[in-house]
């Protein structure tokens, strides 16, 4: 009777392979706070596989259901998820490579730039052979405008003002900081609106779209138009284990999908995002510090050769061509 069952099983398993059916993948993935527009690219990339393949290849997106943002490259490392969403700066010792676009004033002014400049980053030989011992393989950036800071208490009026100022600010942005006497502190984005309601940070440091997620405009009181002193960059990454488990057509389905789903991203962040923040500020009373051309340059120049060069002589310790990685991120942003 168990032989008989076990050969009904068999041959059920085996019509299904017939039928196609054993060839339907799902993969979780792995991202967190909520549906937003830096996630947004992720939700398109679901809809247009799941499109492209009848349904045979689907994306399970959980937000923060899977891991911690800070662990994302971990449970990918030990495919605890076949793909997930992370920022550089969370753990730069783990992803050296990519830290070069994180680099303050690197002049990416747009968010087509962005993508360009961290395509050919990702593309390179030594990025993905630092990827590679997370069994990682990464699949697209998540664009974002350059940073501005929202906070409470006094406004700083002048680059002078940031002496002493507690700011959650990661990666570059967070030595452009120090350069100018603020105190920079990394946190996760979902900690960000405590730390700053219970005075544990008095600024914060993100993008339009975070400000709005996170809650930082119902606390604040004041914001940067023009600082931008860079942004942060956040892979999505897949497990490269599964990506290379999957079929012919279910492979070219994801990886033909990412340039479209990265074109929504851009159209609703320059869109819908970026229409809705003006109006916001304006609406919540928050005061606008802007600051003129002659501090900018100040501020510039205090900071980012020396980012550059500590980032170059770090990184050649590590075993990276540094300087490679540091001569194509300013090649490739001024040639776009």
């Amino acid at each position: 009777m168990i032989r008989k069952t076990l050969t009904l099983v068999t041959l059920t398993a085996m019509s299904a392979v017939i039928a196609g059916e054993a060839f339907a993948t799902e993969w979780n993935v792995s991202l967190w706070g909520k549906r937003r527009a830096f996630t947004e690219h992720v939700e398109k990339l679901a809809e247009l596989v799941s499109a492209k393949t009848n349904g045979n290849f689907t994306l399970n997106l959980s937000y923060g259901g899977l891991s911690k943002n800070r662990e994302n490259l971990d449970g990918i490392s030990i495919g605890a998820f076949e793909m997930a969403q992370f920022c550089a700066g969370y753990h730069a010792d783990k992803n050296p490579s990519i830290t070069v676009l994180e680099l303050p004033f690197l002049g990416v002014d747009s968010l087509e730039k962005e993508i360009a400049v961290s395509k050919a980053i990702y593309n390179h030989p030594a990025t993905k052979e630092d990827m590679a011992r997370w069994n990682a393989t990464l699949l697209m950036p998540s664009p974002l405008p350059q940073y501005n800071i929202v906070g409470v208490g006094e406004p700083p009026k002048t680059l002078k003002d940031y002496n002493g100022l507690t700011v959650r600010a990661t990666g570059g942005i967070g030595k452009a900081m120090a350069a100018v006497g603020a105190v920079p502190t990394s946190m996760s984005a979902s900690e960000v609106r405590q730390a700053l309601d219970s005075g544990v940070v008095k600024a914060v440091a993100f993008a339009p779209h975070a400000h709005m997620s996170f809650g930082t405009v119902e606390t604040g009181k004041w914001w940067t138009t023009n600082l931008n002193p860079g942004t942060v960059n956040c892979p999505v990454v897949v497990n490269t284990d599964a990506l290379n488990e999957l079929s012919e057509e279910q492979r070219a389905a994801l990886l033909g999908s990412v340039d479209e789903a990265l074109q929504h991203y851009v159209d609703n962040y320059n869109g819908k995002t970026m229409d809705a923040w003006g109006p916001m500020l304006s609406d919540k009373g928050i005061e606008s510090v802007t600051y003129t051309d002659v501090e900018l340059a100040a501020f510039r120049n205090a900071v980012a050769g020396p980012a550059a060069k500590s980032w170059i002589e770090e990184n050649n310790k590590r075993g990276l061509p540094a300087q490679e990685l540091y001569d194509l991120t300013v090649k490739t942003v001024s040639d776009n």
